[in-house]
C-alpha cells in the first residue's frame, strides 16, 4: 500500500516537472514578442529626441517584434495547412508505384475463371516435386500441387498455367514462369523445383 502510494506522488510531481518545463518552453518563445506588444516609456526629458547610451530607439524594437509575430504566422498558417489536408498530392501516371517495395515478392498471375483441369491447370508456385524418374524417352517428374491431392508426371515440354518446364535432372526441375510485371526487363523467370530427399 505505501508503495502505490509513493509511486504515484513520484508520478504527480514527474508530471508537475513536465507540466511546469512546458510552459516555461512557452513563456520563452512568446517573450520577445510580449515585450514587443508593449508600449514605450516616454522619454524622461521633454526635448530629448535622442536616445540615451545603452538603450533601443523605440522603432528598432518594434521592427523586431513585427518581424518575429510575422514568423510566427507564418508558421502558424504552415501548420493549419498541413493539418487541413492541404498536402502534396501524387499522380503517377504510367509510371511504377514509387511506394511499393522493389524487394516485395511479384504478384502471382490473375486467375479468373476456372482453371483447365490437369497438368495446364497448374501454377508452377503450388507444385511440390516429389520423384524423378528415368525412362527411355528421358527424364519424367513426378509433382504434387499443393491444394490437389492428386500426382502429376510432367516432362519436358509441357505447358503449365504460367509457363512451362524447361529441363528436368535427376535432382530438380527447371521451369520459366511468365512474369506479370510490366517493369521486369524479361518477361519470364527462372524457376527451380528441388526434389526433396
Amino acid at each position: 500500500m505505501d508503495e502505490s502510494m509513493s509511486n504515484r506522488a513520484f508520478h504527480r510531481r514527474r508530471w508537475a516537472l513536465r507540466l511546469g518545463l512546458a510552459w516555461g518552453v512557452v513563456a520563452l518563445a512568446l517573450a520577445p514578442a510580449l515585450r514587443a506588444q508593449q508600449p514605450s516609456e516616454p522619454p524622461a526629458e521633454a526635448g530629448g529626441a535622442e536616445a540615451q547610451p545603452g538603450e533601443e530607439s523605440a522603432t528598432g524594437g518594434e521592427d523586431t517584434g513585427t518581424s518575429e509575430l510575422g514568423d510566427i504566422d507564418q508558421i502558424l498558417a504552415g501548420e493549419a495547412e498541413a493539418l487541413g489536408g492541404g498536402g502534396y498530392t501524387y499522380d503517377p501516371g504510367d509510371r511504377r508505384d514509387p511506394f511499393k517495395s522493389l524487394l516485395a515478392s511479384r504478384d502471382r498471375p490473375d486467375v479468373r475463371g476456372p482453371r483447365p483441369e490437369g497438368i495446364p491447370g497448374l501454377l508452377i508456385d503450388e507444385l511440390r516435386v516429389t520423384g524423378v524418374f528415368h525412362t527411355r524417352r528421358g527424364w519424367v517428374a513426378q509433382a504434387q500441387a499443393g491444394a490437389k491431392q492428386k500426382s502429376f508426371l510432367l516432362k519436358e515440354g509441357d505447358q503449365l498455367y504460367d509457363g512451362d518446364v524447361v529441363s528436368i535432372t535427376k535432382t530438380e526441375v527447371v521451369f520459366k514462369q511468365i512474369v506479370q510485371d510490366p517493369t521486369a526487363l524479361k518477361p519470364f523467370r527462372e524457376v527451380v523445383k528441388k526434389l526433396n530427399p
